[in-house]
């Protein structure tokens, strides 16, 4: 029983040191500084905040234009 766990953890570490070596491999760093850069890439909340609020504004006045015309 004891050779088994000793296979299954020589299996368990190589596979963690295939991972790694992919992971740091010069193939991949393209990708890993894209993926680095996506939390920078999303819009602040404070200008989607505005903006949410130009576009309720907006709407408001469409709206009351829209009812005017109804009349």
């Amino acid at each position: 029983m004891s050779i088994l766990n000793g296979i299954a953890t020589l299996i368990a570490l190589l596979t963690f040191i295939g991972i790694v070596w992919w992971a740091f491999s010069r193939g991949r760093a393209k990708a890993n500084r894209d993926a680095s850069m996506l939390p920078f890439a999303q819009p602040d909340e404070t200008e989607q905040a505005g903006r949410e609020e130009a576009e309720e504004k907006a709407g408001g006045a469409e709206q009351k234009k829209q009812g005017e015309s109804h009349e």
